[in-house]
């Protein structure tokens, strides 16, 4: 199956974009993850990459969970890898926004930011989710971007 790229205009600028679907390990569940990365300058500019864990909870597990980004997310995700010094116009290379670095003073609703994906002995996600969960911070909305029934 090959990877959807997508196009996106915010700021007078067009934006290519792709989310793959992951999953990420926790104590006790896993959990949904969409790696979301764009691109500014094509192919061979620097790639803004967030790895977006689900913030809801899925009785069945994460294969159940329907989360993915949409437009206005992604949106969301490029003012900030913007406001944090990433340059769409750099050739090569990757910049992260990571849990460690973005999350503290960031939300995006919906979604998590994390580390997991790409080192194994990042935080464990679970609690965060479970938190995030309960207190109603969650945004579940189904592939069309609705809300859940």
């Amino acid at each position: 199956m090959g990877t959807r790229l997508r196009t996106l205009s915010t700021g007078g600028r067009e934006f290519v974009w792709t989310a793959g679907i992951r999953h990420v390990s926790g104590s006790g569940d896993c959990h949904r993850c969409v790696r979301l990365r764009v691109w500014g300058s094509g192919k061979n500019g620097r790639a803004l990459q967030a790895d977006l864990l689900s913030n809801g909870l899925a009785p069945w597990g994460c294969a159940t969970d329907n989360s993915y980004p949409l437009p206005s997310d992604v949106r969301a995700v490029i003012e900030r890898g913007l406001a944090a010094g990433w340059d769409p116009d750099a050739r090569g290379g990757t910049f992260l926004l990571t849990e460690r670095e973005h999350a503290p003073d960031w939300e995006l609703p919906g979604f998590l930011l994390t580390d997991r994906l790409q080192d194994p002995e990042a935080p464990d996600p679970t609690e965060r989710v479970v938190r995030a969960s309960n207190s109603g911070e969650a945004t579940r909305r189904r592939s069309d971007g609705r809300p859940p029934p």
